[in-house]
């Protein structure tokens, strides 16, 4: 047994217990695969994050919700690299890499003169696959009617390093209805099982706001709900290229708001760029540190209760 000092920072908020959780655990060179999953599920936040040594790039960071190891989190590389600049562990640096699941990713910092870092992350190119499902089944499975669906967008899962499946949703009216049934997802996403589901729309709380969203997990990742998520605003946004302003070659550059149905509103600033094949995507967001606590590690008995076979 051993006692893990996790950080907990909330990401693209300023404000403590706004914008979206997660752990950030310094000493992840010090631990096992086995280990990390254990501390993402006794702290019970969407992602818990572990900087390691890389390389290929300034530095490694996986990412772990309670039920398994992603990709990308795009939540929690901003509260991991909060997490190291404020701390001094970056030195005076403002630009890095990181080496992900998903590829190497450059970051940029910028500190201003008010002490607010922030951080713009490039994200994977973003890819998007056809939804075959029933539309009345999904609707139901959030809460919805399938006439709450927006009529002349379509339903796709999109990437830019994480899968979810992108649901453009008519009024945002319908936002404050949605109860979702994350155990129904993998039966009704046959081409993608584990995906997250995202429904979105074009009206929002916030005037200065382009887009509104929520974010339900998968079931296989031990939570319900996403307050603010980083990559899902970043396919967003490259749907929004590809599917709304399909015919601009300009950059486009989108504010996402997110979390204001759990009272954890935040807000991502999504760049999209036209490239020759796909788009260039990029998100920018801050932290705030909020406290500090620890876990207590006993993983033989957290694989014999939890049957984890990593």
């Amino acid at each position: 047994m051993k006692l893990i000092t996790v950080y907990q920072y909330d990401a693209f908020s300023t404000e403590p217990n706004k914008g979206n959780p997660a752990g950030v655990v310094l000493s992840g060179d010090e631990l096992t695969e086995s280990e990390m999953q254990e501390i993402a599920y006794k702290v019970g936040f969407n992602e818990t994050a572990f900087p390691i040594k890389s390389n290929a790039a300034d530095l490694g960071i996986r990412f772990f919700t309670p039920g398994h190891e992603t990709d990308l989190c795009g939540h929690a590389t901003m509260a991991t690299v909060y997490a190291l600049k404020s701390r001094g562990l970056l030195g005076d640096k403002t630009e890095i890499t990181i080496e992900t699941k998903a590829g190497i990713l450059p970051i940029k910092i910028i500190s201003s003169v008010e002490s607010q870092i922030q951080i713009t992350m490039q994200q994977a190119s973003p890819k998007f696959k056809e939804f075959n499902g029933s539309k009345e089944e999904l609707a139901k499975s959030i809460g919805l009617k399938e006439t709450d669906f927006h009529p002349d967008l379509p339903i796709v899962y999109g990437s830019t390093g994480s899968w979810t499946l992108l649901i453009p949703i008519n009024q945002l009216d319908a936002f404050q209805k949605m109860k979702p049934n994350n155990k129904q997802f993998p039966e009704i996403l046959k081409e993608m099982p584990k995906s997250s589901v995202h429904p979105f729309c074009l009206e929002t709380y916030d005037y200065n706001a382009d887009m509104h969203a929520r974010h339900f997990s998968s079931p296989y990742s031990g939570t319900t709900e996403d307050a603010v998520t980083g990559t899902a605003s970043g396919v967003m946004g490259a749907f929004y290229a590809k599917y709304i302003k399909n015919k601009s070659k300009e950059s486009l550059t989108l504010i996402v708001e997110q979390g204001h149905e759990i009272e954890k509103d935040g807000r991502v600033v999504v760049q999209v760029t036209k490239t020759n094949e796909s788009y260039s995507v990029q998100i920018t967001g801050n932290a705030v540190y909020v406290r500090e606590f620890q876990v207590l590690l006993d993983n033989e008995e957290f694989l014999s209760k939890n049957n984890h076979q990593l």
